[in-house]
């Protein structure tokens, strides 16, 4: 996989552009691979009664008693039922762009924009920083989700570090978002460099992910513990969606 993600900056433009096509399909679909998605607790919602659900008599009393005075059959619409529902989740991606973008690192920030597609398909946004924050995929944007996989394989990398920018661009995006379930994923080694603390930005919202590389992430364990963030650790970038998957569902 991250030889494929490589040839997408091949020198040959028409190669270059295929590989982009065929890398962001199939990391579509490795990111449906394994279990539905299950974000957050069952809980008993209050729902219109034309969505399922056991009508909720004393929610519904005002319209059923309206409509017997009008002679009528109150309308489903107008009914209120409670049903067991998973609640809806709004997710921001941050990308960390800041080193060397090529093989698997690409990969990795592909495969996870995926996930973040698969599992919060109408509230997804995906930023990439390095000094400056860029955004890929804004949390209200229509657009195809390949097409944010695919723009994520043209990043290259830069130097400097800020996590704390980034941090405050996702509390941005979510501010707007319409689930109650706000989540921040941090694809990053946490390794600011820019000299500004990111724990104040990191302790501000509401959950936060951090996702780094097995083999590189004592920043980003010491950021997760001090923020209450879940951490998950990356061997591969194979390993992003189980990873998500996994700290979404504690």
């Amino acid at each position: 996989m991250h030889l494929l993600a490589d040839l997408t900056t091949a020198t040959d433009e028409a190669l270059r552009e295929a590989a982009r096509r065929l890398a962001g399909k199939i990391m579509l679909d490795l990111a449906r691979t394994g279990t539905a998605p299950r974000s957050g607790s069952v809980r008993l919602q209050q729902v219109p009664a034309d969505r399922g659900g056991d009508l909720d008599v004393d929610l519904s009393m005002e319209a059923i008693a309206g409509a017997r005075a009008a002679g009528r059959v109150p309308n489903l619409e107008e009914l209120f039922s409670r049903d067991w529902r998973r609640p809806d989740v709004a997710l921001c991606l941050l990308v960390d762009a800041s080193g060397s973008m090529s093989g698997d690192r690409l990969a990795a920030a592909a495969l996870t924009a995926a996930a973040c597609a698969w599992r919060a398909p109408t509230e997804f946004a995906v930023l990439s920083f390095d000094r400056q924050v860029r955004v890929h995929r804004a949390i209200a944007a229509t657009s195809a989700p390949v097409e944010t996989v695919t723009g994520l394989l043209e990043l290259r990398g830069h130097g400097v570090t800020a996590v704390a920018a980034a941090l405050r661009a996702a509390a941005g995006q979510l501010a707007s978002a319409r689930a109650a379930r706000r989540i921040t994923i941090l694809l990053s080694d946490c390794r600011a460099t820019d000299e500004q603390d990111p724990l104040p930005a990191a302790r501000a919202l509401q959950e936060l992910i951090v996702l780094a590389p097995a083999d590189d992430c004592a920043e980003a364990a010491e950021l997760a513990h001090a923020s209450d963030a879940r951490l998950g650790r990356l061997r591969s970038a194979a390993d992003a969606p189980a990873a998500l998957a996994a700290a979404l569902d504690r």
